[in-house]
């Protein structure tokens, strides 16, 4: 479900649909697509967001204003963390049976997801490359015991992929990630067949040339396919940004603790090593997953280095 459009007012309104540093793509409510800034320094936008915008010229435009969002997701790298999509209705988190991948990011994206109240689903590719498949489903299996969706398919066969998810990204919006090497490009393109051509014409309106890859967009799925569907691609990522995020918010992006949460001896447990810790007495019974709870505790750990420093 997308968001609702704001009253007309003083300005054009429209959607962001591509993002490349400061520059910006939005689909404007009167037809155009223009080619944009955000005025001033303080806040940016992001693909996915509702903006006000001020014509500057037939293709060009100063971006006034962001609308209310539903939610907003960050990407991280080694020197900082940026907003990249927003107003997303669910996740999908492409990992692949080869080459290996890192459950330890799919966590991180599904700490995220959890925390934006957005559906998170995986999608293991390459499932005909059947000799990490073993592998990769024991990797996922801690994920799938949450309730999350996990489809396998191969993104190489068109039409099965196809009819796999169009029933899933009919009249949503939909972010695709994964890292790099995992088929997602592959599964774009099954899924858009011009998504090259318009991630080129993109590359050409900013002057970005072959950094296109790097960029941020949101490509519309045929009616044909899945009326409504949305689809934004963002880069391979390394690191999912969750710098944002304090204790509690980190806790509610394991919800296999809720059932356990209120019942420690401590009001202000931390879940770590406290005496009388409901969620350490359920990790002991085997209720929740080691590797999970040992996440949490490093991102718990980063949250307090963080602080100190």
């Amino acid at each position: 479900m997308k968001p609702p459009r704001r009253a007309s007012g003083a300005g054009l309104q429209g959607r962001v649909v591509a993002a490349f540093g400061r520059h910006f793509t939005v689909e404007c409510d009167d037809g155009a697509t223009r080619q944009c800034y955000p005025r001033g320094k303080k806040g940016t936008a992001a693909v996915g967001d509702r903006v006000e915008v001020a014509p500057e010229g037939p293709a060009e435009g100063a971006i006034q204003s962001v609308l209310p969002r539903r939610n907003l997701l960050y990407r991280s790298d080694e020197m900082r963390t940026k907003q990249f999509a927003a107003n997303v209705d669910q996740l999908l988190i492409v990992v692949a049976t080869e080459p290996d991948f890192s459950d330890e990011l799919v966590g991180r994206a599904l700490v995220g997801a959890f925390n934006a109240d957005i559906s998170p689903i995986v999608i293991l590719n390459k499932v005909d490359r059947t000799a990490g498949l073993p592998t990769a489903r024991r990797k996922l299996a801690p994920i799938q015991a949450l309730g999350v969706p996990v489809l396998e398919l191969s993104a190489r066969d068109t039409a099965a992929t196809r009819a796999a998810l169009a029933p899933l990204l009919a009249g949503r919006t939909s972010l695709l990630l994964g890292q790099s090497g995992m088929g997602k490009s592959t599964l774009l393109n099954a899924l858009v067949p011009d998504a090259l051509a318009a991630t080129q014409e993109h590359s050409q309106a900013l002057g970005a040339g072959k950094h296109t890859t790097t960029s941020t967009r949101l490509y519309h799925l045929p009616a044909t396919l899945a009326a409504g569907a949305d689809l934004i691609d963002s880069p391979g990522f390394q690191a999912f940004g969750l710098q944002h995020l304090d204790g509690a918010q980190i806790v509610k992006g394991f919800p296999e603790f809720s059932p356990y949460l209120g019942h420690c001896r401590f009001y202000n447990c931390t879940h770590i090593h406290e005496p009388g810790c409901a969620v350490l007495q359920a990790l002991e019974a085997g209720r929740i997953a080691p590797q999970r709870h040992a996440l949490y505790g490093r991102l718990l750990e980063e949250l307090q280095l963080g602080q100190r420093y």
